[in-house]
């Protein structure tokens, strides 16, 4: 707010009183110079909730709202995020999609796709164990398998239990392999059931 907006608030009398020199008009350009910080935050506020565009801190915020805190929470204050920066604004900004998504196969290789930065990620269901998902991982996201791991844990099915390993697997072994969107639109169409034979 500039001073002279500040001055029209004030009672004649202290509009009368402000001349320049005076004690007043030294308290107004030190009450402009205070509310400017916080004009320019208001000026700009869209893009505290742009994943894009929003500062570091605001991100790991914002993964809260879109139900990744699972990501983001750490047992210190200080202790680092377990992916970089720029996946994580990944991740918020196709929050909508990964929560339609949730406790599906898609939903969970969307979301390791996004988080790693690897694609290949392939899910067997085995048909003796029931209830059951191996998650073959990449040799390329081998290194960040405390990641995957937290991700599998918070994203598959609470009833169904998972295996984590690392295996170089062909792609045609990927069966329904999700495929990361370009813009967070919405949920992309599943995958079509084969056909019956008749």
């Amino acid at each position: 707010m500039r001073r002279a907006a500040i001055e029209r608030l004030l009672p004649a009398a202290y509009q009368r009183a402000c001349v320049p020199g005076s004690v007043l008009w030294a308290l107004l350009d030190v009450m402009e110079a205070l509310h400017a910080p916080d004009e320019a935050v208001l000026a700009e506020v869209d893009a505290l909730f742009a994943p894009y565009q929003a500062p570091g801190p605001m991100v790991a915020y914002l993964a809260r709202w879109v139900a990744m805190e699972h990501l983001v929470a750490a047992p210190r204050r200080e202790a680092p995020l377990p992916l970089p920066p720029s996946r994580l604004r990944d991740l918020v900004a196709h929050g909508a999609l990964l929560a339609t998504w949730r406790g599906t196969p898609y939903g969970l290789r969307t979301a390791l796709e996004l988080a790693t930065g690897v694609t290949g990620f392939v899910l067997d269901e085995p048909v003796g164990r029931p209830f059951h998902v191996v998650v073959r991982v990449p040799e390329a996201a081998a290194d960040q398998l405390a990641l995957v791991g937290r991700i599998v844990e918070a994203e598959k099915p609470a009833a169904v239990t998972a295996e984590i390993t690392i295996e170089d697997s062909p792609p045609e072994r990927a069966v329904g392999r999700a495929s990361v969107p370009s813009s967070p639109v919405g949920p992309a169409s599943p995958v079509p059931a084969p056909e019956e034979p008749s």
